[in-house]
């Protein structure tokens, strides 16, 4: 039997899942691992985090920062997590990512700390590494782990399931406990090999699911694993309608969504219409173009419906240094023959982020025992219905450390060896053909942009369920047979993953923030 057995599994590499190994790995006499599905460990949602991570500028106060996110959330924010990020955030900005880590946030010339203004903030309060500030933040965190032996950071690992008892349990007598997580099922891609890891406690720090839509902000790897494996767990799942659009991807065909940060709105960016037209105070006259981002996505989709436009643009000609204020972007417009700042970026909404997902209570605890949830995976209740720009990065900052203390507190250890049954492998285990694979993701992917994306009625969500069950019974025959392989596993929780927000939407008939139901009785 395959089995590796720790302390603590962490399931994912980013700023939330790092955030929680590290306020654990200072106990030497506890042992970590923490597992990717990508061959480099900074690969990660976290990565692609343009704009900046929200802190308290130096006119700001906590108390503003909770009623901004409040306000965002549309009316569904829980203000015990906004007031626990408002006020744990700042501090662990400073100790964790600046004193012990040394991100390097770009500063004004005087020395000084540079905040920027994002939509819906009330003031400048986010801080940047110019348009790179994920990248930097977890090139900064991986470094800092290198520096603990008891930590252990394994590459190319697929999670494949969560193990729990009693549902894998050789003793019969648990199925009288409540459901409790002893780990998890990993593929180790290099070998097709399935092994054990066996943990006290588990925490899910997968990211995303962007990648279940046609459009996307989001890399390959948000495919909804972590959300899946819970799911079919048992884990409690809220708010999962709750999917933001970014307003402003790249629109041109080389462009893939691109990410065009609020950041340069926040900056002096202006959106217009094809013909010149600045259309966002029809939308939000109190905002503008800093408008929450769901009304901003919707505006943009409303005037592309309307007039048939292919995208709208996003003049940036008032931004002083742009290219060196916004470095990528910059790069990647040129690369693509856009001469930015002197001519705007076409852009057009995609699908950002996931507000709801694995309930949590304020620790990072879900309704299974020993299994965390932390980072985008998660539901704190701190997003709502509409996340506020920049707070992602700072929920699994804040939240990641959260459950490591806690997991320190309580200190749960593994069950043997002997007590879990090895993974079960297909009988024939006849290769997954690509080619069904990459045909099956296009089907959820259309049937989510085209049912479940920026507007949504019952007509619509009704055939996006009934073609994805079928398409997931398919897909669960498909891996039941076949040999197991990384593209496999993210297939069949892509799906799952897909069922579970078609559904959430099909039974909230109240459009609320990035939710729009065209046929709520009332908005």
């Amino acid at each position: 039997m395959r089995a590796v057995s720790a302390d603590v599994l962490v399931i994912g590499a980013g700023i939330a899942g790092l955030s929680c190994a590290l306020a654990l790995a200072r106990d030497r006499g506890r042992r970590v691992v923490v597992i990717t599905r990508e061959e480099d460990p900074e690969e990660s949602t976290t990565r692609y985090a343009q704009g900046g991570i929200a802190a308290l500028g130096p006119e700001d106060s906590a108390e503003l920062f909770v009623e901004d996110i409040l306000r965002a959330g549309a009316g569904l924010s829980l203000r015990r997590a906004a007031e626990i990020v408002a006020t744990e955030g700042p501090k662990l900005i400073r100790e964790l990512l600046m004193e012990q880590a040394r991100v390097p946030f770009d500063r004004t010339p005087e020395g000084d700390l540079h905040y920027t203004r994002e939509g819906a903030h009330s003031l400048p309060r986010v801080l940047h590494v110019g348009d790179r500030t994920g990248a930097a933040i977890a090139q900064a965190l991986h470094a800092l782990l290198k520096g603990f032996p008891n930590v252990e950071l394994v590459t190319r690992a697929t999670a494949v399931d969560l193990i729990t008892f009693p549902h894998h349990a050789r003793d019969p007598l648990t199925v009288y406990d409540p459901i409790t997580c002893h780990g998890a099922y990993v593929l180790k891609q290099e070998t097709g090999q399935v092994y054990t890891y066996l943990a006290g406690a588990t925490v899910l720090a997968t990211g995303g699911l962007g990648r279940i839509y046609r459009y996307t902000t989001n890399p390959p790897g948000a495919r909804g694993d972590g959300l899946a494996m819970a799911h079919r767990a048992g884990a409690r799942v809220i708010n999962a309608e709750y999917i933001q659009f970014h307003p402003t991807t790249l629109a041109v065909p080389e462009g893939e969504n691109f990410l065009i940060s609020e950041a340069v709105r926040g900056e002096g960016g202006r959106l217009l219409t094809p013909d010149g037209r600045h259309f966002m105070e029809e939308y939000a006259p109190k905002w503008g173009d800093l408008a929450p981002r769901d009304v901003v996505a919707r505006a943009i989709h409303r005037e592309l419906t309307l007039h048939g436009y292919p995208y709208v643009l996003l003049d940036v000609s008032g931004i002083k240094d742009f290219e060196r204020r916004f470095p990528t972007i910059y790069a990647k417009c040129r690369e693509v023959g856009i001469d930015v700042p002197r001519v705007p970026i076409p852009v057009v909404p995609a699908a950002h982020y996931s507000c709801g997902g694995v309930w949590t209570d304020e620790w990072g605890r879900t309704t299974i025992r020993n299994l965390y949830a932390v980072g985008e995976v998660a539901c704190t209740g701190l997003h709502g219905a509409n996340r506020l720009a920049s707070t992602s990065l700072l929920e699994g900052l804040v939240f990641g450390a959260r459950a490591g203390r806690d997991i320190a507190k309580t200190n749960p250890k593994p069950v043997r060896e002997d007590q879990v049954p090895p993974w079960e492998y297909p009988t024939d285990g006849a290769p997954a053909d690509p080619a069904l694979i990459h045909r099956d993701w296009r089907s959820i992917q259309y049937t989510m942009w085209y049912y479940v994306g920026l507007s949504r009625d019952a007509h619509r969500l009704s055939r996006a369920i009934r073609d994805l069950r079928h398409l997931w019974e398919d897909i669960v025959d498909f891996y039941r047979r076949a040999r197991l392989t990384d593209e496999l596993l993210g297939l069949r929780n892509g799906v799952q993953a897909a069922l579970v927000v078609a559904e959430a939407a099909w039974h909230n008939r109240t459009s609320r923030g990035v939710h729009l139901r065209e046929d709520a009785p009332t908005r």
